[in-house]
């Protein structure tokens, strides 16, 4: 069996290759219980020190915590979300994804865990991803952690749909390059 291929590393910055897909699952509260090998590589990380941790193992610290509201809003509410990630490794090393998320169910409709498939984001799309980010992030800061993701998050729902924009069209109208 070949080797593996690895993801490509820009200064600092490793990117997906198109062909790679992280999956992971984890439990109600976020830890891990599910990882792929692609998640285990790109994150640097082991089996080992994956299974059981927290998923925000690998939170980036320029990662507004409005989005991440938004997140768990959705899918504890049984809606799917996409959405454009950034993610620390465990090396250090950033990389973007670009997340589908969505609640799993048990065979009477409860949501008893959550799935997310990660692949590489459209690389046209990060400027306007990052600098929205440092928006949310330039609210959060000096906030406690709650009111902070909560205050970013409603701006960010106001901001967009001054643009006549959901949060959802405006994920795929970047992903898709037709923002």
């Amino acid at each position: 069996m070949p080797a593996p291929l690895r993801a490509r590393s820009n200064a600092g910055e490793r990117v997906l290759a198109d062909h790679d897909l992280i999956v992971t699952k984890t439990d109600l509260r976020g830890h891990l219980t599910y990882v792929n090998d692609t998640f285990l590589r790109i994150s640097a990380i082991t089996e080992a020190e994956a299974l059981g941790a927290a998923h925000n193992v690998i939170r980036h610290p320029a990662m507004p915590g409005g989005v991440f509201r938004l997140l768990w809003d959705r899918i504890a509410g049984g809606t799917e979300i996409f959405a454009f990630v950034i993610n620390k490794g465990i090396d250090g090393v950033d990389y973007w994804v670009f997340a589908h998320v969505t609640p799993s169910y048990d065979a009477g409709g409860k949501i008893i865990a959550y799935h997310s498939m990660r692949r590489a984001p459209a690389r046209s799309a990060l400027p306007a991803v990052t600098a929205l980010y440092q928006q949310m992030r330039a609210i959060e800061k000096g906030k406690p952690r709650r009111s902070g993701a909560q205050e970013s998050l409603a701006w960010l729902v106001a901001h967009l749909a001054e643009r006549g924009l959901t949060y959802d069209q405006w994920v795929w109208s970047l992903e898709t390059g037709r923002a």
